[in-house]
């Protein structure tokens, strides 16, 4: 029987760069787009027979904004995937859209070509907080996409938020929360962020420079914890820390990477994980584009501490957290061995919780301090 594979093919092109962002993306002519796409399938095509043991389960095609270049792009993309791999006949097919890059004809034919799932960026349901952070769209916009999306067929879709946004206060945030649980029908998913300042982005410049006023560290916790509030009222599930769904719609791509299923990246700067080796390609866009069968960089062969140490921080970040006894069949040994001092540690803290079935999770105040519990099962 075949082994599971990912795959993530990485867009990096966009209309106007968000202030926010440090994501390996930016603005290019049609000329770039065009040999880019090249690249990318011959990327695609040529990497093929590494992975002839393999049967992919799930696609994702990020950016970026990779609605940005044309439909026909895309349904070439996924024929060569389809032509050069094994799918499975389940396979989740997931792209991300940005309201102003899309419509109706063109999410029909993503619909048509095999994409299933659809992951629209909204961040904010107020037109000042979107301009505040560099969005190209309105609520409006986003709202006429949602209903395109709905009409092209679409069933499953994802819809982006973020809270700690400048000026913005709890009952503003929540006040987007129900305009999007007020969508019909409602989303499938939601994932909802805390801003990050980044260093290098227009944001965090003038922040640095006291021209930005954001929320503060308790606001931004009480957002979070009227996320779980509200969304848990509405049906649905937070099964990783900033992701909710309804029964059966979690996203099955990003439960992989907290799972360390194997996964291939296609495209500038796409990381990998393919049997315990971990590698990615170059963020260089001319080597790329002229090489992209040469470009692959950064490869580390993961020792048996360093994939315990991912089982861990990778495995909390899901609800449903990590199995003492799928840690013992992968590493030969018991997670009290390796990590019961901090485990119990934590669980006197009251940040880690156990189940009498054998599994470590997260508690609500866990959460809260995440990075803090997880930093502690690293070297």
């Amino acid at each position: 029987m075949k082994k599971e594979l990912e795959l993530y093919f990485h867009i990096p092109f966009c209309v106007r760069k968000c202030l926010y962002c440090d994501f390996l993306s930016g603005v290019a002519d049609d000329e770039t787009k065009h040999k880019y796409m090249g690249a990318l399938l011959a990327e695609t095509a040529g990497s093929a027979f590494q992975y002839g043991d393999y049967r992919v389960v799930t696609i994702f095609i990020g950016g970026g904004t990779p609605s940005i270049v044309s439909e026909d792009d895309i349904e070439e993309l996924l024929t060569t995937v389809k032509e050069k791999y094994v799918l499975a006949e389940d396979v989740e097919v997931t792209i991300e859209v940005n309201p102003g890059t899309v419509n109706l004809a063109k999410l029909s034919h993503y619909f048509q070509c095999g994409i299933n799932r659809l992951s629209i960026g909204l961040q904010s349901a107020h037109n000042d907080e979107l301009a505040s952070i560099g969005r190209i769209h309105t609520w409006e916009q986003f709202q006429g996409t949602y209903r395109d999306a709905r009409k092209a067929g679409f069933t499953n879709v994802n819809v982006d938020i973020m809270n700690s946004l400048p000026g913005q206060d709890l009952a503003k945030y929540q006040k987007t929360l129900e305009k999007v649980l007020a969508l019909e029908p409602t989303p499938e998913h939601i994932s909802a962020y805390s801003l990050i300042l980044e260093e290098g982005t227009l944001l965090y410049d003038h922040y640095e420079k006291g021209l930005l006023e954001l929320p503060d560290e308790e606001t931004d916790r009480k957002m979070y914890q009227e996320t779980g509030r509200i969304l848990s009222q509405k049906g649905y599930d937070r099964y990783e820390i900033s992701n909710y769904a309804r029964k059966g719609r979690q996203c099955r791509h990003n439960c992989g990477y907290w799972r360390r299923s194997s996964y291939a990246g296609f495209g500038i700067g796409a990381a990998s994980l393919v049997n315990n080796v971990r590698f990615k390609n170059s963020t260089d866009l001319k080597r790329y584009i002229a090489h992209p069968l040469q470009c692959r960089e950064e490869i580390q062969v993961l020792s048996q501490r360093e994939q315990m140490e991912e089982f861990m921080f990778l495995g909390l970040r899901m609800t449903e957290g990590v199995s003492c006894e799928e840690f013992e069949q992968l590493f030969g040994c018991t997670m009290e061995e390796v990590y019961g001092q901090v485990i119990h540690k934590n669980i006197c803290d009251g940040l880690l919780k156990e189940t009498g079935k054998g599994r470590i999770f997260l508690t609500d105040k866990g959460v809260d301090l995440s990075n803090y519990v997880m930093a502690q099962f690293l070297n």
